[in-house]
């Protein structure tokens, strides 16, 4: 388990391919490697990524901040690394995408094998359903808003077009929350912002 992950900065690759079980992704992440220095992270060229490894496309998902206290991996300790426009990321996950460019509130199926821990006492970030399910941010994200803080969270619900039935609240767990996807594919969606959240099964 890694400890201490809370607002740490990183960025992601993703590879795209499409086969005949649909639209896939690898995803390279610059963490633990380095915090996706900008003036390195500024420079990548999506074509050009994709075009040199071959894939269909290539989507740059960054700079994004995790949100939770502790990250546990279940996997193999030496994991393929790859550098684009040097810079230095790790293979993470597989991610079975919704569409070749998924839009908001569309559920994306990732294989991380991961435990995300979101400490008590720590206020959380979530969308909540029409069916009442509930999804917890994992990562904020300046994709979108390259000016967006962690102090702009909790009011975040009045920045969001959310779907009809959804809604956001903030809140802060008196026990830890887990989210655990080491046998299982993890849920994740997005909202319009690109800020992340992974479903939390009950």
């Amino acid at each position: 388990m890694r400890d201490g992950v809370f607002g740490k900065r990183y960025g992601e690759v993703l590879l795209v391919t499409a086969g005949n079980s649909g639209v896939q992704a690898t995803v390279y992440n610059t963490f633990p490697l380095n915090d996706c220095p900008a003036d390195l992270w500024d420079t990548l060229d999506a074509k050009a990524i994709a075009e040199e490894n071959g894939a269909a496309a290539a989507l740059l998902n960054g700079p994004r901040y995790w949100l939770m206290s502790s990250i546990g991996k279940v996997g193999p300790d030496s994991l393929e690394r790859k550098a684009f426009g040097g810079l230095e990321m790790i293979l993470q996950a597989t991610v079975q995408l919704s569409s070749m460019n998924p839009s908001p509130y569309q559920v994306n199926r990732v294989d991380r094998k991961a435990v995300f821990v979101f400490d008590a006492g720590r206020q959380i970030y979530e969308l909540i359903d029409p069916d009442g399910k509930r999804w917890v941010m994992q990562t904020f994200s300046q994709t979108v808003d390259r000016t967006l803080s962690l102090a702009d969270l909790p009011g975040l619900a009045t920045r969001l077009s959310l779907p009809p039935g959804w809604r956001y609240e903030a809140r802060t767990p008196t026990t830890p929350l887990r989210v655990d996807t080491t046998g299982r594919h993890a849920c994740v969606t997005q909202d319009d912002l690109a800020n992340s959240y992974s479903l939390v099964e009950v």
